[in-house]
């Protein structure tokens, strides 16, 4: 079983192939009106913020042995958990469009050859073969495909911030907070996948603290990459930033891999989190069907409406980990063997119309931070004064 075990440095590499991505880039661009040096300081407090939380996702998962889903039962009961693997499902599937439609676009303007509709499905078919590979053999192939990544990153870093660096005027504007919020955002989007890789690990503190940082510092690397990109070329489209540098088949190396990397990790989750809803379903094969269902979307559907999407992540799984960091670290309580947590999902409710809420206020720390805090605080005054105190410790689940 020992053999089986994933180790630090193969969970680092998953992790980087997952902040290598090109919905990084582009949430990147958005930060750019904000100027380069609050951008920096905005793009490094919200990855902060949500990698911590990642970490403690993680944690859950690498202590237990159980998928982010099987963690979730810990707080919220074995069918009060279904909401949230549905939900995830369809966060996944969003996800796996939204990386294939964007990727095709770019591949297809790098390369003259192909439409979107053919790079999306050649590059579903290479997401594929990384399912069937499976995340524990897959150790040799990402080793190479997170080497080139590496490389093509510094040859983009390069060209966004080389040559005659012309600071482009922006006639839109963004707050502090918004783009602390949009930089928060992208590491909570993982928050209900990263058990399902380090579960696997050998050594749970170290694989999860490793995961969390690599992430953090290659994610923020690729926001300021897109951010650079739209503050010193005056493009936000980077296949256009790459076609003008002369890249050619290493722009069309970073969009491919990029996105076989990361959105394999929303598939392969999407499967883990589809088994925990029914047991009769194969984690691998489901993961073909979602990357299928999501390339045929890509194809078909327009997506847009991007902020939109990413503001709901973070409502729904916010609040969704405060509650969990709550029980395992702090209560130590399990709930896996009851149905419903009621208590915790009517805090979760609270927390989720509390984060819409703070969408129209403007804090300097975004968001999640508040949001993240406030929960933390009902869960533990609900336990510790109303149930204990009140109801002597009983409660219905």
């Amino acid at each position: 079983m020992e053999n089986s075990k994933t180790s630090v440095f193969s969970n680092g590499l998953i992790w980087f192939g997952a902040a290598v991505s090109i919905a990084e880039i582009l949430t990147g661009t958005l930060i750019a009106p904000l100027g380069f040096g609050k951008g920096i300081a905005a793009i490094l407090l919200g990855h902060l913020i949500g990698c911590v939380l990642l970490y403690f996702a993680g944690l859950i998962g690498a202590k237990t042995g159980r998928s982010a889903m099987e963690t979730v039962k810990m707080s919220f009961g074995e069918k009060g958990s279904l909401l949230f693997a549905v939900l995830n499902v369809l966060q996944l599937l969003g996800w796996t469009a939204v990386m294939i439609v964007a990727s095709a676009a770019a591949a297809s303007s790098v390369i003259s050859f192909g439409g979107n509709a053919f790079w999306s499905i050649v590059i579903s078919l290479l997401i594929i073969v990384w399912i069937l590979v499976g995340i524990k053999k897959l150790g040799k192939l990402n080793f190479i495909a997170m080497g080139a990544l590496f490389i093509l990153s510094i040859m983009l870093s390069v060209v966004v911030f080389s040559g005659d660096n012309v600071v482009t005027t922006f006639t839109d504007s963004i707050s502090f907070g918004t783009a602390v919020e949009l930089s928060a955002i992208m590491p909570l989007s993982w928050l209900p996948l990263i058990s399902d890789y380090t579960r696997f690990a050998k050594k749970p503190k170290a694989a999860t603290f490793t995961s969390a940082a690599v992430y953090f510092f290659t994610s923020s690397w690729m926001y300021i990459i897109g951010m650079g990109a739209a503050t010193f070329t005056g493009e936000s489209d980077i296949s256009i930033i790459m076609v003008k540098a002369g890249l050619g088949v290493a722009g069309l190396i970073i969009v491919i891999f990029a996105t076989v990397t990361t959105t394999f990790l929303d598939v392969y989750s999407a499967g883990v989190s589809a088994v925990s809803i029914s047991k009769r379903l194969n984690e691998k094969w489901t993961a073909v069907i979602v990357c299928v269902i999501g390339t045929i979307l890509a194809i078909f559907t327009p997506i847009d409406q991007f902020v939109d999407f990413l503001n709901l992540i973070g409502s729904v799984f916010a609040p969704m980990i405060a509650i969990q960091i709550v029980d395992t670290f702090i209560l130590k309580k399990d709930s896996t063997k009851k149905k419903f947590n009621v208590v915790n999902l009517i805090l979760w409710v609270i927390g989720f119309t509390i984060y819409r809420i703070f969408m129209y206020i403007d804090t300097p720390v975004g968001n999640t931070l508040p949001v993240i805090l406030i929960t933390i605080i009902l869960s533990v005054i609900v336990e510790k004064i109303i149930i204990e105190k009140i109801f002597g410790g009983k409660k219905n689940a």
